[in-house]
């Protein structure tokens, strides 16, 4: 306000306190500001804490399922966690982005989770399946992805669970898919399966040397697998997956795939 002379007091002291009121606005909307920031920065937090506790009850669960699974299928106990944590230094390699990472975990982590339906003749039996048998087995990527589509945060997960048996050349299962058609995890996971499976001993066989996995793994390139992440696999050296397998004997936790 503007005070023209002459001026009376009561005009003087007005003018003077409309000032003042000014100021204490002026003071109480900067402290309020500053009281904002910080209530949302608290709540941010809070929720962000929440949020990962929330994660990690999802992957508490998610382990118990792979715990359950092993013991189902003994024959491959260990496999779910091997596997993985070969689809994580697979992708870490080529790179994909970070926010992947999770969905790929628990992708291959769950990806036989469809054989819980599968019946223990079958899943146990020592010799070869019949044909019959071989279509009752294939079937559990479908399974897979029926159990897993139905909770949010295991959506894209399930694409990958659906289609880990699809090979780059069409000839794979359940839906033939073929090159880019098939979701980048899954073709990711299908070396990895494979490399588990042959440095893995079975009862029918001994466990192939490092070496002969990897050639086989470069041999089948642009057939059933992508010849893109066979070139990337192929730059990690052996020692390596060895050195990764020997940690596996420490637990496992799926949290902790996310910050390798």
């Amino acid at each position: 306000d503007y005070i023209l002379k002459p001026f009376e007091k009561d005009q003087l002291f007005l003018g003077v306190g409309r000032a003042l009121q000014h100021r204490r606005l002026i003071i109480e909307n900067r402290n309020y500001q500053r009281n904002l920031e910080q209530l949302v920065e608290e709540r941010t937090a809070q929720l962000t804490a929440k949020h990962v506790e929330l994660e990690q009850s999802y992957d508490d669960t998610l382990e118990a399922l792979g715990s359950a699974l092993d013991l189902k299928d003994a024959e491959t106990e260990g496999h779910c966690q091997r596997v993985t944590e070969f689809c994580i230094s697979i992708a870490r390699a080529m790179p994909v982005p970070d926010q992947y990472l999770p969905i790929l975990a628990r992708a291959a982590f769950l990806h036989d989770i469809g054989k819980m339906a599968i019946p223990d003749g079958i899943l146990r039996k020592p010799g070869p399946l019949n044909d019959d048998e071989k279509q009752i087995m294939r079937k559990h990527c479908e399974i897979g992805y029926n159990m897993l589509i139905r909770i949010p945060f295991l959506r894209d997960a399930a694409e990958i669970v659906l289609a880990h048996q699809e090979f780059f050349d069409g000839s794979g299962y359940p839906r033939g898919l073929k090159g880019e058609q098939i979701p980048l995890g899954a073709r990711i996971f299908t070396i990895a399966d494979s490399l588990d499976a042959m440095i893995s001993d079975r009862p029918y066989r001994r466990a192939l040397p490092m070496s002969h996995a990897r050639e086989e793994i470069k041999r089948c390139s642009g057939s059933q697998f992508d010849p893109a992440v066979v070139d990337v696999f192929m730059t990690i050296p052996e020692q390596h997956w060895l050195d990764l397998r020997e940690h596996l004997g420490s637990p496992f936790r799926l949290a902790h795939l996310k910050n390798l």
